[in-house]
């Protein structure tokens, strides 16, 4: 594996702001966009599960409703993408076993040489349930991909916005989700910033390491 230096690490780490206003002129090239889009994929997950589906939305139309249900944020339609976050709800056997059928699928082997595994997930996901937080623990996930989202997408120079102010049932509704059964956690809008985002030129705030990283 190819290293980089820690200097470029932090440098596209405090380049990166949450996006307010995008340059509608500007589209992220096909191939930086492919790597962003594998960067999901390469999320990890709690087992492995994927408990997710990654929604680029490109259509017009759709996107200028979904700019009216996130609260009139104009991010949604002035972004080169817009991805929706959604968690796949009340994750069942199925998604287990679709998990363990790729096992299989890629690493080789018999399915049953992974009873042991496999009993150990099913267990997990049933203590969730009937404890009633397996949507709060899948959701989770999804945090994990969007945080290794917005990192892949400084370190290639793509700006971002991570957004929870959306109405989440409306979202769901527009996309149609709910018969899949999905539903919209949180969204993020990539591309290149405007100048006239006043915003990007801001300091980043943050409390110093001292005061938020403790070593024992």
């Amino acid at each position: 594996m190819q290293t980089i230096p820690a200097d470029t690490l932090l440098d596209a780490l405090n380049w990166r702001y949450a996006t307010k206003r995008f340059d509608v002129t500007k589209k992220i090239p096909a191939q930086t966009w492919a790597a962003l889009e594998q960067a999901l994929v390469l999320t990890p997950s709690a087992f492995g599960l994927e408990p997710w589906q990654f929604i680029v939305v490109q259509d017009p139309g759709l996107r200028a409703q979904l700019c009216a249900a996130s609260w009139g944020q104009t991010q949604p339609i002035e972004c080169s993408h817009f991805v929706v976050f959604a968690l796949r709800k009340n994750l069942g056997t199925d998604q287990v076993e679709r998990h363990f059928d790729r096992l299989v699928e890629v690493r080789g082997g018999q399915k049953a040489q992974l009873q042991g595994l496999h009993d150990v997930v099913m267990t997990s996901v049933e203590q969730a349930r009937s404890g009633g937080f397996l949507d709060v623990w899948q959701g989770r996930q999804l945090y994990i991909a969007l945080g290794q989202f917005l990192t892949a997408a400084a370190l290639l120079g793509v700006d971002a916005c991570p957004m929870e102010g959306l109405e989440p049932a409306r979202y769901d509704e527009i996309l149609n989700l709910a018969p899949q059964g999905l539903t919209t956690l949180c969204a993020c809008a990539a591309g290149y910033r405007s100048t006239e985002d006043k915003t990007a030129a801001l300091p980043k705030v943050r409390f110093p390491a001292s005061e938020v990283i403790a070593h024992l």
